[in-house]
């Protein structure tokens, strides 16, 4: 009896009708709360790529210190091979913090993640050469490594589900777009201090000690995030249904990751498509390029980077103007808009930026740039809105982490197979249409629009209390995602019959 009860009234939300939907059931989300989750959050994801692009722009270095027994490139190649393990581990991380977050609230969860992250980094800053503990050095920094990436696996996942459950829905995609700037403020000034320090301190200073300091850096800068994470409230969302669990006397925590397989499979598929495609255009362009301009095209170094951060500088406001505009006309249609860009632009910008004239390269860059930005202003706040308030997390986390694993992280390594096995320039152009496709076709038909509306599971979220009314009467004769629900409950309910009997 107590559990028919408890289903009973877990189901009261969801099946209000607008008569019924009253004041108390709308979540109002203070400005200064919302501003404050976005900053938060967004400094762990800087973080993240804080530490890819000093660990990017020190790769050499890090090879000569940690691998000196090798020669000339093979080098670079155990350096890089140590920076990639991080994403074998990824899934992991996000299989654990996810259901973690789930379990014990958003919040406590990106606090373990950011004190994680940081300590890693630092550790990398501090551990001693090759030439002073031998083979030790380099197992040593491995570690450091699969710590951040385990770490990196509840994330950003955690940062995106944060965000969108502490933010307005009419502001959802503008203030999650906060995430996406953290990332590009983050490899700017990680890849910024490390072209800073090198020429201060010279080639041989950075050899001899001057590599550490981008890595010891991360200790103040993780400091002041947890201390900003650990002072922030618990996200509405999450607040409303742990309330709604114990109103009902449901004794169940979180939903078992069996459960988040079986039900939730569509928003799991839909996830892993939405970040393939989304983080293997991010990874060719922001990751890829660099390399493309210097290897293949023949620029200098300093010329082929220093152009990619100049794109990333004026990136930044474009990524909250596709924000804005996503909660305006809606995420969907600037994902389709983007994607149908880079079928139709892929080639032409590649072609310019092939031309070996800076003024073409930059705008072939520059083209491809916006488009990414599109998706990098809509995507954190899209991502979300696929899973319901019990499995958000670990859903996401779980979609994100395998996808970049499998699709964004090896991108720059499939990008050059296919430059090198067909001789072709074009050929990075090639894969991002057929990703690009990929995408359009899904976007089009399974993608539901929910820029505006409220999170799956959760009742309307609005900025101020003298829009509760017009907040009640906007909202749909039942809340838009109660059918869904009605028919994940109806699944669940015949699978425990069939084994009850």
């Amino acid at each position: 009896m107590k559990r028919d009860k408890g289903k009973k009234n877990e189901k009261n939300l969801k099946r209000k009708k607008k008569s019924e939907l009253t004041e108390d059931d709308i979540t109002v989300v203070d400005k200064d709360v919302a501003k404050k989750a976005v900053v938060a959050t967004g400094i762990g994801n800087a973080m993240e790529w804080f530490d890819f692009g000093i660990y990017s722009y020190l790769a050499a270095t890090i090879g000569k210190i940690f691998f000196p027994e090798m020669e000339g490139s093979t080098q670079l190649v155990f350096s890089f091979a140590t920076f990639s393990v991080a994403f074998l581990v990824r899934p992991l991380g996000g299989m654990f913090f996810g259901s973690l977050g789930d379990k014990i609230g958003r919040k406590k969860v990106l606090a373990m993640t950011l004190i994680l992250m940081a300590f890693a980094t630092l550790s990398i800053g501090l551990i001693p050469t090759y030439s002073s503990i031998g083979l030790t050095a380099p197992i040593l920094l491995l570690a450091a490594r699969l710590i951040q990436g385990f770490s990196t696996g509840g994330e950003y996942s955690g940062a995106m589900t944060f965000i969108a459950e502490s933010t307005p829905d009419s502001r959802r995609g503008v203030m999650s777009s906060g995430l996406e700037v953290g990332t590009l403020i983050g490899y700017i000034g990680g890849s910024g201090i490390v072209t800073l320090l090198t020429f201060l301190l010279g080639s041989e200073t950075m050899l001899d000690w001057g590599w550490r300091i981008p890595f010891l850096i991360a200790a103040p800068i993780g400091v002041i995030g947890f201390y900003l994470r650990t002072h922030l409230e618990e996200s509405p969302a999450f607040e409303k249904m742990e309330q709604q669990k114990e109103a009902s006397e449901d004794e169940s925590r979180h939903v078992p990751l069996k459960d988040l397989v079986l039900y939730h499979r569509k928003a799991l598929l839909m996830g892993l498509i939405l970040v393939l495609f989304y983080n293997v255009i991010d990874y060719t362009i922001l990751t890829y390029m660099p390399s493309h301009l210097t290897a293949v095209l023949g620029y200098g170094q300093t010329k082929g980077l220093l152009l990619i951060l100049i794109v990333m500088f004026i990136m930044i406001p474009i990524v909250f103007l596709m924000g804005h505009f996503g909660d305006r006309i809606g995420n969907k249609r600037i994902i389709q808009s983007s994607l149908i860009g880079f079928i139709l632009l892929a080639v032409p910008s590649f072609m310019l930026i092939n031309s070996n004239v800076t003024a073409w390269v930059f705008i072939g860059i520059m083209i491809m740039a916006i488009l990414l930005a599109a998706l990098m202003g809509t995507m954190p706040s899209q991502l979300p809105s696929l899973f319901f308030t019990e499995v958000r997390y670990g859903g996401l986390a779980i979609t994100y982490n395998i996808s970049v694993s499998l699709f964004g992280g090896t991108a720059p390594l499939v990008v050059s197979w296919l430059v090198d096995i067909s001789g072709s320039n074009l050929a990075p152009a090639f894969y991002v249409i057929f990703v690009a496709l990929i995408g359009i076709v899904v976007v089009s038909l399974f993608l539901t629009k929910t820029s505006g509306k409220p999170l799956r599971g959760s009742p309307p979220a609005i900025a101020a209390e003298e829009n509760l009314l017009e907040a009640i009467d906007d909202t749909n004769e039942e809340l838009w995602w109660t059918d869904e629900k009605d028919r994940i409950d109806k699944e669940k309910n015949n699978n425990d019959d069939n084994q009850t009997q």
